[in-house]
């Protein structure tokens, strides 16, 4: 089932939480809401389920107006982050409630509602644990079971918000792999929402990434990472580093020398150059490179991370090498060069200066 959004406003109060938004979701794809707390995110989800109402805008399922539908009309599976199971009601009970509430004509006989629960209860792989109770179980496994009764009902559109956000890393790195095979084997068109990037790039077909209630980009993992379309997404998505720079001919400097990059069709003048940790390459000392001393360094998993100083005009600049390349560096002060780079200027200044920087981001100076 297709889902599209178009030009969806919402206001709570006189505040905007989503401003003209539009969004396609594609017949069987697992597309991710990413941004920070207040993004707007929840928002969207809540609208597209028929939990809260338009301000403006419509929502489509497929070639049909679900704007005015209630929640039963559209036949949404939803999970939310706190399970929501009934602890009254054991595993069988709890996946099967959906079905058993549905109206008289719509509802299936008992025989094949217990059928497609215990179906489901082994497709999540909790079998032989039917009979328990909520209580009786660990995070996981409730949201596993809350994840069945969504997927009982058959939903048109499966709505996961932050389903993992109440459990430890360890459970939710398992259950991400998890959910990833249980969508390739059903294949539910699925919005899932998260703020957690690592947990996007990971499950997600494509992303949608939100700021200040609007989507600033739509791609692929690899096309939102690689190719990021603002400061903000370069900046919520992955470590960055900022620098203000100057472009003059063609050439790139930093305070009053160029640093080896150019950029031939950029107009003179100030700029912003991003680049990530691990973009860097090692080079000698002198004209034609950044340099800076090192005031920090930490080990992180199989790479080490050195923090520099740059001077009064730069923040602190992050960059990432192997332990053996940064044993060999001098310890006091390194020059290098980004080996992967964008430039932002003009328009994105001033979203810029409004913009919160995302996890990992570091603030230019």
């Amino acid at each position: 089932m297709d889902v599209r959004v178009e030009n969806l406003r919402k206001e709570f109060g006189r505040f905007p939480a989503l401003v003209d938004v539009t969004l396609d979701v594609r017949s069987g794809e697992l597309i991710a809401l990413l941004g920070p707390s207040g993004s707007g995110k929840t928002t969207l989800l809540r609208l597209i389920a028929g939990l809260e109402s338009p301000t403006e805008g419509m929502i489509f399922f497929g070639d049909e107006d679900a704007s005015k539908k209630t929640v039963q009309e559209r036949n949404i599976g939803f999970v939310f982050q706190h399970y929501a199971l009934f602890r009254h009601m054991t595993v069988l009970d709890n996946v099967g409630f959906g079905l058993k509430v549905r109206p008289a004509n719509r509802r299936p006989p008992a025989a094949e509602i217990r059928r497609r629960a215990l179906d489901l209860i082994e497709l999540v792989q909790l079998s032989g644990l039917e009979k328990r109770y909520p209580a009786q179980l660990s995070g996981g496994q409730r949201q596993r079971v809350a994840l069945a009764r969504a997927m009982a009902v058959e939903p048109s559109v499966l709505l996961l918000d932050e389903p993992f956000g109440a459990l430890d890393a360890q459970v939710r790195k398992e259950l991400r792999r998890w959910l990833r095979d249980i969508h390739d084997r059903t294949g539910y068109t699925t919005v899932f929402v998260t703020h957690d990037q690592e947990e996007a790039l990971e499950l997600a077909d494509r992303l949608a990434v939100m700021n200040k209630g609007a989507i600033e980009q739509v791609g692929t993992p690899d096309e939102i990472y690689d190719h990021p379309v603002s400061p903000f997404v370069y900046g919520f998505i992955g470590q960055s580093n900022c620098l203000d720079v100057m472009l003059s001919s063609g050439e790139i400097w930093f305070e009053d020398r160029p640093i080896g990059l150019r950029a031939a069709n950029e107009p003179d003048g100030p700029a912003t150059l991003y680049f990530r940790p691990h973009d860097v390459e090692l080079i000698e000392a002198g004209s034609g490179c950044l340099a800076g001393r090192v005031t920090a360094g930490r080990r992180v998993a199989g790479t080490r991370h050195l923090e520099l100083d740059l001077g009064k005009k730069a923040a602190p600049m992050e960059i990432e090498l192997s332990p053996e390349r940064a044993s060999s560096a001098d310890r006091t002060r390194i020059a290098f060069r980004p080996t992967k780079w964008k430039l932002f200027r003009g328009e994105f200044e001033q979203l810029r200066s409004r913009s919160s920087p995302g996890k990992g981001a570091l603030s230019c100076g």
